[in-house]
């Protein structure tokens, strides 16, 4: 896999269009959790820690806007360390067939808790659930920088999808500077 590497990307501020440097690491041994396909265990834990809930990430086997993703963005430290306080992240492959454990305690393969129990046509899709194991919100698709995948999840853990869409959230912020 990869070598832990100290890297420097430069990033073009939100404000002003300064650029500065920002540590990345690889996405999948940063951003996601370690985790056995436990649904149940893995809200337990967010629940223990005081995060807002679990966020689940569908992708696909050679899903190019996954890729982009995970390497544009969530390799990102500030992006890692922001949602890895607020969320227990899982990886799930919608055409995986291991095992899970569901936040009904039920076990199913991934690409069944993908289709069936959650609808997924397209990846990635982005499932926030709350410390009760609802859904709170849904994201389908990437986001358009670093900043936009922050204002996501700033909308789901300041509970902004009770009161709009993320759509008007997102316009609200850019207005706001």
């Amino acid at each position: 896999m990869y070598k832990f590497a100290l890297i420097f990307a430069l990033l073009t501020a939100s404000t002003g269009g300064t650029a500065i440097a920002e540590e990345i690491r690889p996405a999948d041994t940063h951003f996601f959790h370690e985790t056995f396909g436990d649904l149940t265990e893995e809200l337990e834990l967010a629940r223990e820690e005081g995060k807002f809930g679990v966020m689940v990430m569908f992708e696909a086997n050679d899903c190019p806007w996954c890729e982009r993703m995970m390497k544009n963005i969530m390799n990102r430290v500030s992006v890692q360390d922001y949602y890895r306080e607020h969320f227990q992240i899982i990886l799930i492959n919608v055409d995986g067939d291991t095992l899970i454990t569901d936040f009904e305690g039920n076990e199913v393969q991934e690409k069944d808790f993908a289709l069936t129990h959650n609808r997924i046509r397209a990846t990635p899709t982005f499932l926030f659930f709350d410390i009760t194991g609802n859904l709170a919100t849904r994201f389908t698709g990437t986001t358009k920088n670093i900043e936009e995948f922050m204002w996501l999840g700033e909308f789901v853990v300041d509970e902004h999808y009770k009161e709009e869409k993320f759509i008007r959230y997102k316009r609200n912020r850019r207005q706001s500077g």
